[in-house]
């Protein structure tokens, strides 16, 4: 029990990091930092930390055919969720992101479905066909153009694929955490990650002004890097140790409590009647597609 509580703070303390990003990393992009830029700065990073810290991990080795689901791990988690998520941040505002993302719950039990060929009742289905009727009401309604969101149609669509890549990254993981320490593969995950990414992203980080970056913007360079990218992917594989891919998937939702009450704090966004419906649409679904069947009462 004892290891389930440290596995559910785990991931607890990964999705109000996450929620507080929506904010934060807002806060320097584009004039600043670039997404692109911020991708790089985050594999580096996180390649960086993730073989420091394997050193003092239990050596093992990972089987041939396991490389190729850490390789496929790595794209849906470290490259296009990535991409997707900051250049989707860029276009749109923070509560937009913050209430998409609560969609990972339903992709994640969806692909389950398709994939894992998970058994589906009416109420999951209906709660799946809602949750995406609120995301598509931000991604195609709630146009709230102004100059920290120059094209929220288009952000809101990036945040979307970045909930939907996340899902996959949730269902490919699993199996290798149960299987492997999880420096063992976060280190090759960022090794990857690097690969795939310094193609796309090294460009947009030789851009940047170092020099004219204020001491707060390294600041917020440093939550990301550190926060958002090293400490969110061990936290969450240290949870998925207990825990099921859904299960984590489901503390997505706390992420527009705190995306939402610290960007209304700083100043950075306000809730809107189109935010207010959306969200009441997706907490619906989420709870609706997550809701347990009960069990049938013995008759004695």
């Amino acid at each position: 029990m004892r290891k389930r509580i440290l596995a559910l703070l785990a991931a607890l303390g990964a999705t109000t990091i996450y929620g507080l990003n929506h904010t934060v990393a807002k806060g320097v992009m584009p004039d600043l930092v670039s997404p692109f830029a911020f991708i790089f700065m985050r594999v580096i990073g996180g390649f960086v930390f993730f073989w420091l810290a394997a050193i003092f991990a239990p050596k093992e080795k990972i089987e041939r055919e396991d490389f190729k689901r850490i390789f496929f791990a790595a794209v849906f988690g470290a490259c296009i969720n990535m991409l997707s998520f900051f250049s989707g941040l860029e276009l749109s505002t923070p509560i937009n992101s913050a209430l998409i993302v609560t969609t990972t719950p339903i992709t994640t039990l969806l692909l389950s479905i398709i994939i894992l060929k998970e058994q589906v009742t009416k109420l999951k289905a209906s709660g799946i066909a809602l949750g995406f009727m609120g995301a598509l009401m931000l991604i195609l309604v709630g146009q709230e153009v102004r100059g920290d969101a120059p094209n929220p149609t288009l952000g809101n669509a990036l945040i979307m694929l970045n909930s939907i890549s996340y899902s996959f990254y949730l269902i490919i993981i699993r199996s290798l955490m149960l299987k492997y320490n999880p420096f063992t593969i976060l280190k090759w995950i960022f090794t990857f990650a690097i690969l795939l990414n310094t193609p796309i992203t090294l460009d947009a980080f030789l851009k940047v002004d170092f020099s004219a970056i204020p001491l707060w913007g390294y600041g917020t360079i440093a939550f990301v890097v550190i926060g958002v990218t090293c400490l969110t992917f061990l936290l969450n594989a240290y949870a998925m140790t207990e825990l099921k891919a859904s299960t984590i998937g489901v503390f997505s939702y706390v992420q527009p409590v705190i995306g939402i009450l610290f960007a209304i704090i700083a100043g950075r966004d306000a809730l809107t009647p189109v935010k207010m419906g959306a969200t009441i649409l997706v907490f619906t679904g989420v709870f609706m597609a997550t809701k347990k069947k009960p069990k049938p009462t013995e008759v004695s």
